[in-house]
């Protein structure tokens, strides 16, 4: 005697309904995010190059928050770039702008970065890409350099994934204000500066 215990043809309809609605749901989570400018900025917390947790609560809608995601430390764009934010700090900082600098490199990796290139500003470790894709910047495979550290020391760096050179400001309402898809990393820094000393004359 075959014994069917609650498998009935409702049953295999209910199952099969909760399935689809399972893909559904799945499909819903992959389908590609497209942060603008007007949105509301994404909240987010990471390990910073001090190893402790920067969160975004504490500091949008204190100052503009600048937001630049880069491929990579130790690169020579992305060494450029970082110069530049470091160099114009104290504009920056006088026009109540706050900076924040991210890639899929470790929070060690940072601290080297940062030291080797005294820094003036935090750089987080998104070493999943989770960060990134929560903005809807690309992110490609990870990597590792060999390069040297502050004190001249040969080091191989690996790093967890690869972004897309991206910058965003989010304004104090918590809004995104300027998004910067094609970014020059030496400008970078110049082109933030020019754009909320315009948007603070209006």
């Amino acid at each position: 005697m075959r014994l069917w215990i609650g498998v009935t043809p409702l049953g295999l309809m209910l199952a099969g309904l909760a399935v689809l609605s399972g893909g559904t749901k799945l499909a819903a989570q992959e389908k590609k995010i497209e942060v603008q400018v007007g949105d509301t900025a994404p909240g987010f917390e990471a390990t910073d190059d001090k190893g402790m947790v920067w969160k975004s609560t504490e500091h949008v809608g204190k100052k503009y928050v600048v937001v630049y995601f880069y491929p990579g430390d130790f690169t020579p764009g992305c060494t450029r770039q970082a110069q530049s934010f470091r160099d114009n700090m104290n504009t920056l900082n006088g026009q109540g702008i706050e900076v924040i600098g991210i890639s899929g490199d470790s929070a060690n990796t940072h601290a080297l970065f940062k030291a080797a290139q005294k820094l003036n500003f935090p750089l987080l470790a998104d070493e999943n890409g989770n960060l990134a894709k929560s903005f809807g910047v690309p992110v490609g495979a990870g990597g590792e350099i060999r390069t040297k550290d502050a004190d001249g020391k040969n080091v191989v760096l690996k790093r967890g994934v690869t972004t897309v050179r991206w910058t965003f400001v989010i304004g104090k309402d918590g809004k995104v204000i300027y998004k910067n898809t094609r970014v020059n990393p030496v400008d970078d820094s110049k082109q933030i500066a020019a754009f909320i000393e315009k948007l603070e004359k209006k």
